[in-house]
């Protein structure tokens, strides 16, 4: 038998040891040390930033806690500082045509400056035009024009009341307008009474007399409607012309601003003309204009009709230095693409240009969008709306409903917006396939893929990098100081949930949330420096608060009601070894796993199987066991026996390939009838060719088994064995290393399943001679004549003759 040695304590311990290089270190550094553990997340990140348009989007692909947002914000941050402030986007109203609005670019912050300029103008337009109009220049000039209107019409009406007495008949002209005529008779009104006794012939004659009177005063009647018109209109044009100079006045310090801008210059061309013609809004108006107080001022116009005076400030980058970054965290359709909305109005729905909202999408026009791809999945339409977005270049504000309403409500058609952006998407390596693979739009559009990995190999140079990381992550967070001692338990632990000793876990967010933990119990015990004792105290207590499953295990073990033994010996049976995780606890469980063989032709039976409780990587794991073991001893002959595997008391699934080494030992000692030392448990996945293979999990394994013995009390003889390819992940606790360094518990690594049963029997394996049989007194040899003997057993039940008497079953 092969002496193979144990690991040794010295074997198991981490290196560097971090304490001494932060002791000598720096860790006080504001570099952003996340970004350096990402280099090819970086190198995705940089080359999306130097290709132009709107093609080369990235997709930032990773484990949740892994810190994707904040990487990719502390990478944008620095280089948008650094980039063009995109221009404000502004929406006013088409006086020509309403349903267009009127999309106009600025320089950053003038949108603000248009808005409260125009806001101010329409104010005292508001406040100085009745004024104006009574203006004693303004007044003259309009009593000219009624002193005119006033000769005429009384020239027309002496004009028409002559015509009317040279035909004998008195006219008379109500306040409303309306014309009658009264015969005269001797130069008296005839009345009624007397008319009706007149003749029929006078009658007529009077009758036909007074139509053409009629006749010739509506002629000087449409005179006097003319001249009203003429007056109306000379009004009209005093009134603007006499209005013009104030609107020019007010208007004038606004045109020297926007003076190079020529969509405003035609705007504002509108703007005077529209007022001109609605002068009866702001003439003798001036008492009904809301009061409003200095807290008010800025607000919106309350008056519905001068809202259209209004401007819409759609983008404001007044306050964003360099290129903008926006994060949407509620990626809906409205708050990722932007709407027009609608409001009720007498019943009826209504909208403008001032009610046209903005969306993420326009935030970040001329910079970067960030979004998580779960949320955004979530509402089909805004993912589309994006693709959409993306590919054309533009974005137009529709309403999603609107393909699907039978009736449309009245809306406007504002103009498309042209876009330039990085967008960025988070998620995981799952969703970036199923999109790649199913969504070709998505292939074309986001073409770069930032991989965030998970862990970081662990040299003097990354740990310090680390310590910085969570010093910077500490003092954003508003924690207390932390010891280089503190942060060197906080690498240590972060080797531990890496399950390797040369890696370092990146799940700052985890490692975050035990500095907060930390800080938490500083303050309960009035420290103002957070030490490793600290950081320790506080791995311990989530550590209880987590267990509460595997210490009820752990109970049952302890009570023998779950039948794991830990010492002696049995045939047929071995210890493996299980790891289970409850949310984000993963505990080691060990497991009996038993095998038993006979007589007859139903070959290896795997009852996890067959009870429909082994995965599929369990039932590949046996499949591979079998094919090993026919390998081994049916070169010759054919394997005829009927045997069982099986995990003790396991009611649960059961998936994975680490028990197939366990449970070959148990199949190799039922048949060889050589007893297997229960003191020792074996986790191992087997190959075709018997090497052993790593397997997960080793770490939890070990203290799993571990613990059980503790509790039942060391005997100096207990210990594990493992794949000798996990060596390096077993990252185990200090009572485990201190149990290895007393001799109280051993680690055995292997390579092979002959070097694992000769650890656990203490027998020779065993070899294949050159006549196909194998060397004496080994376990090989006593399997090899125990299938033998169930050949011929099996064939001398099938060949024995049937005694007489003896009915057929069924029969």
């Amino acid at each position: 038998m092969k002496n193979i040695p144990e690991l040794k304590a010295r074997q198991l311990k981490i290196e560097p040891d971090p304490r001494k290089i932060l002791r000598s270190n720096d860790i006080r550094d504001n570099t952003n040390a996340v970004c350096l553990f990402q280099p090819r997340a970086r190198k995705a990140l940089e080359m999306g930033l130097s290709i132009p348009g709107m093609e080369y989007n990235v997709y930032v692909a990773g484990e949740p806690g892994l810190g994707r947002t904040y990487l990719v914000e502390n990478f944008l941050l620095p280089r948008a500082k650094e980039g063009t402030t995109p221009p404000d986007l502004v929406y006013l109203n088409n006086f020509d045509n309403p349903d267009k609005p009127l999309l106009v670019s600025l320089t950053p912050g003038q949108g603000k400056v248009l808005k409260e300029n125009l806001q101010r103008v329409v104010k005292r337009l508001r406040r100085d035009l009745p004024r104006h109009f009574e203006q004693a220049s303004y007044l003259r000039l309009q009593n000219k024009l009624f002193t005119k209107l006033a000769l005429v019409r009384d020239d027309l009406m002496d004009r028409m009341d002559e015509a009317a007495q040279k035909k004998g008949f008195s006219l008379n002209i109500d306040d409303t307008g309306a014309v009658s005529l009264t015969p005269l008779v001797d130069g008296k009104v005839l009345s009624s009474e007397e008319f009706e006794r007149l003749e029929s012939s006078q009658k007529k004659i009077l009758k036909d007399q007074s139509s053409a009177v009629l006749n010739t005063i509506a002629d000087l009647s449409r005179l006097v409607n003319k001249s009203e018109q003429e007056f109306r209109a000379k009004e009209v044009q005093l009134a603007q012309e006499h209005a013009a100079s104030l609107v020019d006045r007010l208007l004038m310090p606004i045109h020297k601003k926007f003076t190079e801008n020529k969509a405003l210059k035609k705007y504002f061309d509108s703007f005077k003309e529209d007022i001109l013609e609605n002068l009866p809004h702001y003439q003798g108006r001036q008492e009904r204009e809301p009061r409003t107080g200095p807290e008010q001022q800025g607000e919106g116009l309350s008056d519905s009709f001068f809202q259209r005076y209004d401007v819409n400030l759609f983008v404001d980058n007044s306050e964003v230095t360099g290129a903008p970054v926006v994060k949407e965290i509620n990626p809906g359709f409205f708050n990722l693409l932007g709407c027009v909305e609608r409001e009720t109005e007498w019943g009826t729905y209504y909208t403008d240009f001032s009610l046209i909202k903005a969306g993420a999408v326009h935030r970040a026009n001329g910079g970067f969008l960030i979004l998580r791809v779960d949320d955004l999945l979530n509402h089909p339409a805004a993912w589309e709306g994006l693709l959409r977005c993306l590919r054309t270049k533009q974005s137009s504000l529709d309403d999603p409903t609107d393909h699907y309403d039978l009736l449309r409500t009245r809306t406007i058609s504002p103009d498309p917006i042209p876009l330039s952006l990085k967008v960025l998407l988070i998620g995981d390596d799952e969703t970036y396939e199923l999109l790649y693979m199913h969504d070709e739009r998505f292939r074309k559009i986001f073409k770069l893929k930032a991989h965030i990995q998970d862990t970081v190999e662990r040299t003097p140079e990354s740990i310090t990098g680390f310590a910085q990381a969570l010093d910077r992550a500490g003092r954003e967070t508003g924690l207390r100081g932390f010891t280089k001692d503190a942060f060197a338990e906080l690498v240590n632990y972060s080797t531990r949930m890496a399950e390797d000793r040369e890696r370092l876990s990146l799940h700052f967010s985890h490692l975050r949330e035990i500095m907060i933990e930390s800080n938490a119990l500083a303050i309960t015990q009035d420290k103002r420096v957070i030490d490793a004792v600290i950081v320790k105290q506080a791995l311990e207590e989530r550590e209880y608060r987590t267990n509460l499953y595997q210490e009820e295990f752990l109970r049952e073990y302890d009570r023998r009601s779950i039948k794991v033994r830990t010492q002696g010996q049995g045939v047929g049976v071995a210890n493996g070894l299980s790891v289970t995780q409850v949310g984000d606890y993963v505990m080691g469980l060990p497991h009996q796993i038993s095998c038993t063989v006979g007589v007859g032709h139903g070959g290896i039976m795997d009852l996890e199987r067959e009870a429909e409780l082994g995965g599929p990587i369990h039932t590949k794991g046996m499949m591979i066991l079998k094919s090993y073991f026919v390998n081994l001893f049916a070169r010759n002959k054919p394997l005829v026996l009927t045997g069982s595997l099986c995990f003790e008391q396991s009611y649960a699934q059961v998936d994975g390939d680490s028990a197939s080494g366990a449970e070959l030992a148990a199949l190799l000692s039922a048949l060889s009838n050589v007893p297997i030392r229960l003191d020792l448990a074996f986790t191992g996945a087997i190959s075709q060719s018997g090497a052993i293979m790593a397997v997960g999990g080793v770490t939890h394994k070990v203290e799993g088994f571990f613990e059980v013995c503790r509790r039942r009390g060391l005997t100096g003889q207990q210990g594990v064995l493992l794949p000798r390819d996990n060596i390096v992940h077993l990252v185990l606790r200090d009572n485990v290393l201190q149990a290895i360094k007393d001799r109280q518990f051993h680690i055995h690594p292997v390579s092979t399943i002959e070097e694992a049963m000769e650890f656990l029997t203490g027998k020779r394996a065993g070899e294949r001679l050159k006549d196909g049989r194998f060397s004496q007194n080994s376990i090989y040899a006593a399997v090899d004549e125990r299938l033998t003997e169930l050949a011929v057993l099996a064939e001398k039940k099938c060949a024995m003759p049937r005694r007489k008497g003896i009915k057929k079953a069924g029969s």
